[in-house]
């Protein structure tokens, strides 16, 4: 929560990246899993995690690759924005997809 005071000063293009990007993906994914299954709930678990990588591995592979970065950008993103988006947005939107 300290950071986002940081993260905001960024401007809008953070939030609207943090918001559209992984709901991108998930959406890809939530589609092209049928050439790799037709059962549903792997289509979708597959649809969750293209989604959800960038707030599982993001904060994690930034610390370790460029522990110069400036972690109030990339933790609000991750942790503040796209978490919560891809829970009430995205995975409804995957699930609808499947079907």
């Amino acid at each position: 929560g300290r950071k986002l005071k940081t993260f905001f000063s960024y401007g809008w293009f953070p939030i609207a990246f943090a918001m559209i990007f992984p709901l991108l993906n998930g959406m890809a994914v939530a589609l092209l899993s049928g050439l790799v299954t037709s059962d549903p709930a792997n289509r979708f678990i597959f649809a969750v995690l293209a989604a959800s990588a960038s707030y599982i591995a993001v904060p994690a592979a930034m610390k370790i690759s460029a522990p110069e970065a400036n972690s109030g950008l990339f933790l609000p993103m991750a942790l503040a924005i796209t978490f919560p988006v891809n829970i009430t947005i995205g995975f409804p939107i995957y699930f609808s997809l499947i079907q």
